[in-house]
């Protein structure tokens, strides 16, 4: 470096310096974001997974109590109802 590049830089130097500082405190905030954001993200994924877990574990409480059987008369009856209302408009036509 020559003596006429130095002398420009030396006046110039705490600028650069106040725009790297600048630069780093943005990028630690948007760093800091994007931890948050991701925080988030896994509680809502935790509270997503833990009501799945409580659904099957109903859902095995209903096949291992016999509750399968049961469950499974309940839609017998609900398609027998189905059956009988289709019918219902047919019969009072004639």
């Amino acid at each position: 470096m020559d003596h006429g590049t130095l002398a420009l830089l030396i006046p110039l130097a705490p600028f650069i310096i106040g725009g790297f500082a600048i630069w780093t405190r943005h990028q630690r905030r948007m760093a800091e974001l994007h931890a948050q954001a991701t925080a988030e993200k896994a509680a809502q994924y935790a509270s997503h997974s833990r009501e799945l877990e409580e659904r099957v574990r109903v859902l095995e409480r209903i096949i291992t109590d016999g509750g399968y059987d049961t469950a499974l008369q309940i839609e017998a009856l609900r398609d027998q109802r189905e059956v009988e209302a289709q019918r219902a408009p047919s019969e009072t036509r004639q």
